[in-house]
C-alpha cells in the first residue's frame, strides 16, 4: 500500500509544482506559501477528525514532538525556498534540483539512521545527480 501513496504523493508533487507556478506569477511567494500552508492545515486536522486521530495526541512522546517540530520547520523553510525559486526560475529547471533531495535523504539514512546504503543507492544516486546536471544544460 505504500507503494499507492508513494506514486499518489509523485502525482501531487507534480501537479503542486505546476499549480505553484501559475498561482505565484504575481503574488509574494512568502505570502503564496504561507497560503498554501494555511490549506495543507486545515487538510491535515480535517483528516486527523475523519480518521478519529486527535484523542492520540496526549500520547506523543517529548522525542516525537522536538523531531516533529524540527521537520516541520525544515519543510517551512523548503517550501519557502521552493516557492521562491519557482517564482523566479523556470519550473523545468527549479524542480530537477528540488529533487536532489532524494540524494541527500538516502545520504542522511545512511549516515544518520544507518540505513544501508547499497550499489543500487549509488547508482541511483549518480543517475538523479546526473539527469539533474543534464536538466540544467
Amino acid at each position: 500500500m505504500w507503494l499507492v501513496f508513494a506514486l499518489l504523493s509523485s502525482v501531487f508533487a507534480a501537479l503542486t509544482s505546476i499549480l505553484a507556478k501559475v498561482g505565484i506569477e504575481s503574488v509574494n511567494s512568502s505570502l503564496a506559501t504561507a497560503i498554501r500552508t494555511v490549506v495543507v492545515l486545515l487538510m491535515s486536522w480535517l483528516m486527523v477528525f475523519i480518521t478519529d486521530a486527535q484523542g492520540s495526541i496526549t500520547e506523543i512522546s517529548k522525542k516525537s514532538w522536538l523531531f516533529l517540530i524540527l521537520s516541520g520547520i525544515a519543510t517551512g523553510a523548503s517550501w519557502l525556498c521552493y516557492y521562491k525559486a519557482l517564482q523566479t526560475g523556470d519550473v523545468s529547471k527549479v524542480v530537477p534540483i528540488d529533487k536532489l533531495s532524494v540524494v541527500l535523504t538516502l545520504i542522511m539514512a545512511f549516515a544518520f539512521l544507518g540505513e544501508k546504503f547499497t550499489a543500487k543507492s549509488l547508482v541511483g544516486c549518480l543517475l538523479i545527480t546526473a539527469g539533474t546536471i543534464v536538466m540544467l544544460l
